[in-house]
C-alpha cells in the first residue's frame, strides 16, 4: 500500500531527489515524444516536417485536455490526502476519471472536422493539408490514451508514487522509437506511410501506456479508491477539480493559440522559418521537461504540506526547486548557445534552415533562466488551488508580453528580432511575479495559522487506520507545534 503521509515527514531534500528523479526522467521521455515523430518526418522532407508542425497546435490542445484535468485532480487528492480526508480523495479520482473520459470521446467525435478546418487558415496546398489533416485524425480519434495514462499517472504521483508512471512514459516512448521508422518507411513488410505513419507510432505508445497504467491501478493497493465505486458526480468536488483544472488548460491551450499565432507570422517570411520554429519546439522540451518533471515531483509536496498546515516544509520546498530549476535552464542555455548546428543537423536541416536556425536557437535560448521561474511558480499555484494565478502568469509570458512584440519586431526589423520577444515575455512575467508571490504565499499561510490556532485544521490519518476518511482534529500540543513552525 502506498503511504502518502511520507510527503508530510521525510527531509525536503531526499523527498524532492526520490519524488523528481523518476518525474523528470519520465518527461524526458516524454520528450522524446515530441521530437522522434519530427526526426523521422524530417527525413522525407522539409515539406512534410512542415505538415507536421501545422498540425502541433491542434495536438497540443488534446494535451491541454489531458494535463488540465490530470492536474486539478492530482491538487485536489495531494491536498485531501494532506487534510486527511481519503474519502473526498477517493471522490477526486474518481471524479478526474470520468471527466477524461468524456473529453476523449469528445476529441474522437469532432476532432477531424476540428483540424480540417484549423488548417485551411494556413495553407490551401492540397498535398500539405492532405499529410496534417491525416495526422490529426488519428492523433484527435485515439485521444483516449493520453487522456487516461495522463491522468493515472498524476494520480499516482498524488499519491507519492513516481515510478509506475516513470516506467508507464518508457513503455509508450520506446513503442514510438520503434515504430516510427516501420510506418513511416514502411519496414519488414509495413507499407510506407510517411505522416499518418508518424502519427500511429504516437497513438500506439500512448494506447500501450495507458493499457500498463490501467494494470497497475487494477493490481496494487492505494490509499484512495481510483475506479468508480459507488460513484456519483457532487458538484464540491467538480468545481475544486475544474478550479485548478480550467486554468491549466487554458494555460496549455496559450501555448497552442501561441503557436498558431507565431505559425502565421513566420509564414509570412517563409515555410522554412515556420519549420524551424516547429524544431525549436520539440527541441526546448529537453531544457523545459526536465524543469516540468522536477516541478511535477515538487507538486504533490507542496498540496501536501499546504493542507497540512506546515509554511516551514512549504518554503523551503520552493526555494530548493527554484534553485534547481534556474540551474538546470542555465545548462539548457548554454546548450543551445554552443552547439545549434548539431542540435538542428538532427532534423536534417538544410542550408536555408540552418541558417535561420541558428540565430533562432541562441536568441531564444536566452529566455530560460527566467522560464524557470514562472514554471516553478505555476506549479506551486497549481498545488495550493490557485489556479488563476498560475494562468495568469502564461498568459503574460506566453500571450500579453509575448505577441505584441512578436509581430512588431517581425514587421518593423526582422526575423531575428522577432526571436527576442520570447525572453522579453519570460524576464518581464518573472519580475512582476516574483514580489507578487511572495506576498500572496505570506498570506495564506496567515490564514492557515489562524485555522491551526482554532482548531480548525486536522491532522493526516495514519493510512491502515479504521476510520478511512474520517477528519482526525490535532490534539492540543500538536496544534501549538505546528503553530510555532510557522
Amino acid at each position: 500500500m502506498l503511504n502518502s503521509t511520507k510527503l508530510g515527514t521525510t527531509s525536503i531534500p531526499k523527498l524532492l531527489a526520490t519524488m523528481s528523479a523518476p518525474a523528470m526522467l519520465s518527461m524526458l521521455v516524454q520528450s522524446l515524444y515530441n521530437i522522434v515523430d519530427s526526426i523521422f518526418v524530417a527525413q522525407i522532407g522539409e515539406a512534410q516536417l512542415t505538415a507536421v508542425s501545422l498540425a502541433y497546435p491542434i495536438q497540443m490542445l488534446v494535451f491541454a485536455f489531458a494535463i488540465g484535468i490530470a492536474i486539478g485532480t492530482s491538487s485536489l487528492i495531494s491536498r485531501r490526502l494532506g487534510e486527511g480526508k481519503l474519502a473526498e480523495a477517493s471522490r477526486a479520482a474518481q471524479t478526474g476519471l470520468f471527466f477524461a473520459l468524456i473529453s476523449s470521446a469528445f476529441f474522437a467525435l469532432f476532432g477531424y472536422g476540428i483540424s480540417l478546418g484549423f488548417l485551411m487558415l494556413f495553407t490551401s496546398d492540397a498535398a500539405m493539408l492532405d499529410m496534417s489533416v491525416s495526422y490529426l485524425a488519428i492523433v484527435t480519434s485515439l485521444s483516449v490514451g493520453v487522456f487516461v495514462e495522463l491522468f493515472c499517472s498524476r494520480t499516482m504521483q498524488s499519491m507519492g508514487n513516481m515510478i509506475i508512471p516513470m516506467i508507464s512514459q518508457l513503455i509508450g516512448a520506446i513503442t514510438n522509437i520503434i515504430l516510427d521508422p516501420i510506418m513511416i518507411f514502411g519496414l519488414i513488410g509495413f507499407p510506407a506511410l510517411g505522416v499518418m505513419g508518424a502519427a500511429i507510432a504516437t497513438v500506439s505508445g500512448q494506447v500501450l501506456s495507458m493499457i500498463f497504467m490501467l494494470i497497475m491501478v487494477a493490481v496494487k493497493k492505494f490509499d484512495i479508491q481510483i475506479f468508480f465505486k459507488k460513484f456519483r458526480l457532487k458538484f464540491s468536488t467538480v468545481k475544486e477539480i475544474f478550479r485548478v483544472g480550467l486554468p491549466t488548460m487554458f494555460q496549455n491551450a496559450i501555448s497552442s493559440f501561441l503557436l498558431t499565432i507565431m505559425n502565421a507570422l513566420l509564414i509570412a517570411f517563409s515555410q522554412t522559418a515556420v519549420a524551424v520554429y516547429g524544431v525549436y519546439y520539440k527541441l526546448n522540451s529537453f531544457v523545459f521537461m526536465p524543469c516540468f518533471g522536477l516541478n511535477q515531483g515538487a507538486l504533490p509536496i507542496y498540496g501536501y504540506n499546504y493542507g497540512a498546515g506546515n509554511k516551514k516544509r512549504f518554503s523551503k520546498t520552493v526555494r530548493l526547486t527554484l534553485s534547481v530549476a534556474i540551474f538546470l535552464n542555465c545548462v539548457g542555455l548554454l546548450v543551445f548557445c554552443l552547439a545549434p548546428v548539431q542540435l538542428l543537423e538532427m532534423f536534417s536541416a538544410s542550408a536555408n534552415m540552418m541558417a535561420i536556425g541558428v540565430s533562432a536557437l541562441r536568441i531564444i535560448s536566452f529566455s530560460f533562466p527566467a522560464a524557470a521561474i514562472s514554471i516553478t511558480f505555476v506549479a506551486m499555484y497549481m498545488a495550493i488551488g490557485k489556479g488563476s494565478h498560475a494562468f495568469i502568469i502564461t498568459l503574460l509570458r506566453q500571450f500579453v508580453l509575448v505577441l505584441p512584440f512578436a509581430v512588431l519586431l517581425g514587421k518593423f526589423v526582422n526575423l531575428d528580432a522577432l526571436w527576442a520577444s520570447f525572453a522579453i515575455g519570460e524576464y518581464a512575467t518573472a519580475i512582476i511575479y516574483i514580489p507578487l508571490t511572495v506576498s500572496i504565499v505570506n498570506k495564506m499561510f496567515a490564514k492557515k495559522m489562524k485555522y491551526v490556532e482554532d482548531g480548525f485544521l486536522t491532522s493526516p490519518i495514519v493510512i491502515n487506520s479504521t476510520i478511512m476518511g474520517d477528519e482526525v482534529p490535532l490534539p492540543k500540543e500538536e496544534k501549538q507545534k505546528n503553530f510555532d513552525s510557522f
